[in-house]
């Protein structure tokens, strides 16, 4: 068994931007990685995936995207070798294909039972992102044996899927990404629209985000908005970086021969049923892009700022009658875009709530020395993006720290008030 000071779980963007932090205060600790640094990027994305955000917003604690197309966007391969570069450029203590089955605390300390040893740590950051394990809709046990069933962290491209109508369920940045991929390859796709809000890709001259940024929304915190917990479970902007970055028009879609419906409602082995809700869902989601044009333009006069006018998006199809039902035979294959769960089972600390979230503040839980560093809206937009994750590192590097100096001081009072025992085996809903 061997101990650290700090053990981070995790290899991605976020356990990487925190062991810079922990090097540059000279903290010993170790980074646990499963795989291999950017599997997630690397194992878990279709050939043509690009980040929707830009490159200049791809910036990590002393490291920066420094190429020469700044306004562009990565493919998942360029991600894997800027975060390859990035570890390289910071040699950090990283362990890859070292994975964690068990966190508990024992006495003063952190116990982790990983599949090379035991671990023993004063604290522990966990940086697994939020998107452990594919959710897949018990809906899918209807489809007939015949027809081929695909998460979208396995789908690829069109040609890993047999000939025929592909299905593809959900509007989510995944959903919308993927059906664009199989309608420019020529496949017929039937796509169940959900209620996911889209964002224009550009306008008044500059990418929306950028706008977005030079606004402050990246700013603001999740306790900023009336519902944090709902704000958590939103679902992200559909738009992409494909193609040098453009909009996501599922109506122009639609035009070209897509094929839209509302929301899969059920399945019964004949046929494939569906709400009435699409044309709902479509003016939605552009009344969420055209309010962020109207926050830009409100911006625009405030800063008194010489942006070019642009018209605005009029849609070029409307929904007639709904299809109510579709033949299952016409469907071949199905790719599910609905997201993921978290997986915290591993973790036998009483810090989740009823659904299974790690109650924290900013990353800091209820029991002192254990972190959560990457989640979707830890703090804020950003901070499971490249664009905030540095942000909530510094923070919770500063916290480590101020632990570490008590813990020297004070001994282990630090922990008073907190049970000492091990805590018994428990699950905990993902």
């Amino acid at each position: 068994m061997s101990h650290v000071s700090v053990a981070v779980i995790g290899g991605g963007q976020a356990g990487l931007a925190m062991s810079w932090h922990l090097r540059q205060s000279g903290t010993d600790h170790v980074v646990l990685e499963r795989n291999r640094v950017g599997h997630e990027w690397r194992d878990r994305r279709w050939d043509s995936f690009c980040l929707v955000t830009p490159n200049w917003q791809c910036r990590l604690p002393g490291y920066a995207y420094s190429g020469d197309d700044p306004d562009g966007f990565m493919s998942g391969s360029e991600v894997v070798t800027f975060l390859e570069k990035y570890a390289a450029s910071f040699d950090p203590p990283l362990r890859e294909g070292v994975s964690v089955s068990r966190l508990r605390r024992t006495g003063n300390a952190f116990e982790l039972l990983t599949s090379d040893s035991r671990v023993t740590a004063d604290q522990v950051v966990v940086a697994t992102g939020g998107y452990h394990r594919p959710a897949m809709p018990r809906l899918a046990e209807k489809f007939p044996s015949g027809v081929v069933q695909v998460h979208s962290s396995q789908y690829r491209n069109a040609d890993q899927l047999p000939d025929g109508d592909v299905l593809v369920v959900g509007t989510g940045q995944s959903g919308c990404q993927i059906a664009e991929d199989l309608h420019l390859a020529g496949r017929r796709v039937h796509l169940a629209v959900g209620s996911a809000p889209r964002a224009a890709r550009r306008y008044r001259g500059r990418d929306t985000l950028a706008w977005l940024e030079e606004m402050g929304h990246y700013d603001k915190s999740v306790h900023d908005f009336g519902d944090a917990d709902e704000v958590r479970l939103r679902a992200n902007h559909y738009m992409t970086g494909r193609g040098g970055g453009r909009d996501i028009d599922l109506r122009r879609f639609a035009q070209q021969g897509m094929q839209l419906h509302g929301r899969l409602l059920s399945v019964d082995g004949v046929s494939l049923t569906f709400g009435d809700d699409l044309a709902r869902n479509l003016d939605n989601a552009d009344a969420v892009a055209e309010g962020i044009k109207n926050a830009i333009d409100a911006y625009v006069d405030r800063a008194g700022l010489d942006a070019p006018e642009e018209p605005r998006y009029e849609p070029v199809w409307t929904p007639g009658v709904p299809v109510p039902a579709l033949p299952t035979e016409q469907i071949s294959s199905v790719v599910w875009a609905t997201g993921f769960h978290r997986d915290h089972r591993w973790i036998e600390v009483p810090i989740f709530d009823g659904r299974g979230y790690p109650t924290h503040d900013r990353g800091v839980t209820s029991c002192p020395g254990l972190y959560f560093l990457g989640l979707p809206w830890q703090h804020t937009w950003g901070s499971g993006r490249f664009a905030g994750v540095a942000r909530d590192a510094e923070h919770l590097a500063g916290r480590i720290t101020q632990a570490r100096r008590r813990r020297v001081t004070d001994g282990v009072s630090w922990l008073a008030g907190t049970p000492t025992e091990t805590y018994p085996d428990l699950e905990w809903a993902a």
